[in-house]
């Protein structure tokens, strides 16, 4: 990659990271409210906008190492494998959730994603401040 590509590609990783970080504090906010109907909607946008925020982090702190990751299921198998993220079950289950969003306009449905929420939100947190300490040491390789 050339160094104008590295230098385009750092700067939309700060950008992402930062919109990463804050839609994880959205979604924790969010779920510390008493639920209801508006509750459970408004958690489950948030988390479409975590999942996809962090499967495009993850796509672009790879190319910064010449990885390639063109879909969210690439990008965790990349994390999987670089050892951005710990627990590949919860990212799968976290896939699917994510794939059931479009669905919910189902009152069961909805509240089936919703009640695994919470559990979604220890492994988004992770691989945020994964993901910043990697983009620091690429930042920054030592001398």
């Amino acid at each position: 990659m050339s160094n104008d590509s590295n230098t385009k590609a750092g700067c939309k990783a700060e950008s992402l990271l930062s919109d990463f970080e804050r839609a994880v504090s959205r979604l924790a906010s969010v779920l510390e409210q008493p639920e209801d109907e508006f509750i459970r909607d408004a958690a489950i946008q948030r988390f479409e906008f975590c999942f996809e925020l962090a499967w495009k982090c993850v796509q672009i702190v790879a190319k910064l190492e010449a990885q390639e990751c063109p879909s969210p299921r690439t990008a965790f198998s990349t994390a999987w494998r670089n050892g951005w993220i710990a627990d590949e079950e919860t990212w799968l289950d976290m896939l699917d959730a994510r794939n059931r969003t479009s669905h919910t306009y189902r009152e069961t449905l909805a509240g089936e994603v919703f009640t695994e929420l919470p559990r979604f939100l220890p492994a988004l947190r992770l691989l945020h401040s994964t993901l910043i300490k990697r983009f620091q040491e690429i930042k920054s390789p030592p001398e």
